[in-house]
């Protein structure tokens, strides 16, 4: 498979190590917003590029025919204009704020418990997760799709960063040494506890499954989730 990488920073070499490991080929690595791409040579484009490229890399490769996988951040305002030009173009794509394998069965897990904790009242529900301290946002976007999960079967109805604001799902956000990333879903009541977490040792997690989803979609056409990816839709 040959693999047009959009962003080559720190992820996009780990892309291409994992990538070329598993037999595939980096035809195209661009770190910059050009027009200048030749797009003939790419199966399958991945985009960990940035919020002002992600948009314009997304939606060149729909027109040319390209499936792409995207972990970028930051630019979802236009994520509804991409849905459109993909459907548009015949395209494929699958965005995830979190390619990690283990990360996609959790936030599966996650709602599941959320669902059976929906009629508890006794028990009061919060989040927390812990990243290196280079991460400058809070909360992580991993913890907001947690978050959103648990919110589905929940009375509250949106979530608080440290728990600033009364009536709200807590999501505690803490900073450490160079944790990769500990993401923890807590229910408390006065007799007992019950959590679950999903603990990364490192951040190939991440980079394989961007590539486990580019090996996926190739020859697919339409818009998919990890939940696609890893049979997990039923």
């Amino acid at each position: 498979m040959n693999i047009g990488l959009f962003g080559y920073g720190k992820m996009g070499r780990m892309l291409e190590k994992i990538g070329q490991d598993r037999g595939h080929t980096i035809v195209a690595k661009i770190d910059d917003d050009t027009e200048a791409i030749d797009y003939d040579g790419m199966d399958v484009a991945i985009d960990f590029s940035t919020p002002n490229a992600a948009f314009n890399n997304i939606t060149h490769c729909f027109k040319n025919r390209v499936p792409v996988v995207s972990g970028t951040t930051g630019w979802l305002r236009d994520y509804e204009k991409a849905l459109q030009i993909c459907n548009a173009e015949k395209g494929a794509f699958i965005y995830a704020s979190n390619f990690s394998l283990g990360v996609n069965i959790f936030f599966e897990l996650n709602r599941q418990l959320a669902q059976m904790m929906s009629g508890l009242e006794q028990y009061t529900a919060s989040l927390e997760e812990i990243h290196h301290i280079h991460k400058l946002d809070a909360p992580s976007g991993t913890a907001i799709t947690l978050a959103e999960g648990v919110l589905e079967h929940h009375p509250k109805k949106d979530w608080s960063l440290d728990g600033k604001e009364k009536g709200k799902l807590p999501i505690y956000a803490k900073r450490d040494g160079e944790v990769p990333g500990t993401h923890s879903v807590n229910y408390t009541s006065k007799e007992d506890s019950i959590t679950i977490q999903h603990v990364a040792h490192g951040r190939e997690g991440f980079a394989l499954g961007a590539i486990v989803a580019a090996e996926w979609i190739l020859g697919k056409q339409g818009v998919f989730s990890m939940k696609d990816v890893l049979n997990l839709s039923n």
